[in-house]
């Protein structure tokens, strides 16, 4: 009976820990799509990547969707009138990123994780989804003007904020988180 309380005691706490630390990522990707000035809060999706690939890895399966999601949430009530957009562009974002670590099988052998998978899996996923956002915002709705030299920037910016991302995730994971259990 004791294993059995203890057992359940442990799932728990378990379970608690991974709803704070998404619960924190995601307050810190609020922080920083929110209340830094736009367009610098564009320049630096290179954390929100950072921290969506870390709580894939550390979180499992669907990590950097919870993540996303709740980062999405957050901001979508600071903004109400581009709420579906956020929310959707956000769960976009985390959905990648899991679907391609998943894909490019980033996976943890020994304790660490290869960083050219990472580093692919990020690259594309942020690559990707902002495409897409400004395709959807220009394109589909007319939000706003549609600029050429702007999708290149956009293009060029997903590329290097994801290869950052995936590269800084797999050296904060094989430095630091390696050994930590959830």
């Amino acid at each position: 009976m004791l294993t059995l309380r203890q057992s359940c005691g442990e799932r728990l706490s378990q379970f608690t820990r991974r709803i704070a630390i998404a619960a924190v990522f995601g307050a810190v990707i609020f922080v920083t799509k929110t209340f830094v000035p736009s367009p610098m809060n564009k320049m630096i999706i290179v954390v929100q990547a950072l921290l969506l690939a870390v709580s894939s890895l550390l979180l499992g399966k669907a990590g950097a969707t919870y993540v996303a999601l709740i980062g999405g949430l957050l901001s979508a009530l600071w903004n109400l009138a581009l709420a579906p957009f956020t929310v959707l562009f956000a769960l976009l974002f985390g959905l990648f990123v899991d679907s391609f670590i998943y894909l490019f099988k980033v996976d943890i052998v020994a304790g660490e994780v290869e960083a050219g998978r990472l580093v692919a899996a990020m690259t594309l996923s942020t690559m990707l989804v902002g495409v897409l956002s400004y395709y959807v915002t220009a394109h589909l709705f007319d939000l706003i003007p549609r600029n050429p030299s702007m999708e290149a920037i956009i293009l060029v910016t997903g590329t290097i904020s994801g290869t950052v991302a995936g590269y800084l995730a797999s050296v904060v994971w094989n430095k630091h988180l390696k050994n930590v259990k959830l």
